[in-house]
């Protein structure tokens, strides 16, 4: 191997060291992020839900009911239980069987 061959191979492999380093630095913050929050049950409004609200709906805003209780949106952990919300609902850490869409 030439000179130049062996140092660009060096920075190739140094750059992608870096590009690791990186991209698991963010992977942990996501992570972490992630630890705090709970799936809290009927809390989210319509089209409002962070991912799949059971039948009928696919991903994240596809809820269509205020409220659904099949749909869940990420909150602090410790918060969803006490959540009070319009018509005396709560939040509820497993699906509900209220207010789903007809």
């Amino acid at each position: 191997m030439s000179k130049a061959t062996k140092t660009a191979f060096s920075g190739a492999v140094l750059a992608g060291a870096v590009a690791a380093a990186v991209s698991g630095a963010q992977l942990v913050t996501v992570t972490d992020a992630h630890a705090a929050n709970v799936k809290c049950y009927g809390v989210s409004l319509a089209g409002q839900n962070d991912c799949a609200a059971g039948p009928g709906t696919t991903c994240q805003g596809t809820s269509t009911v205020d409220y659904q209780g099949n749909a869940w949106k990420f909150v602090e952990e410790g918060t969803c239980v006490s959540m009070e919300l319009e018509g005396g609902r709560m939040g509820s850490l497993e699906p509900l069987d209220r207010d789903l869409p007809a």
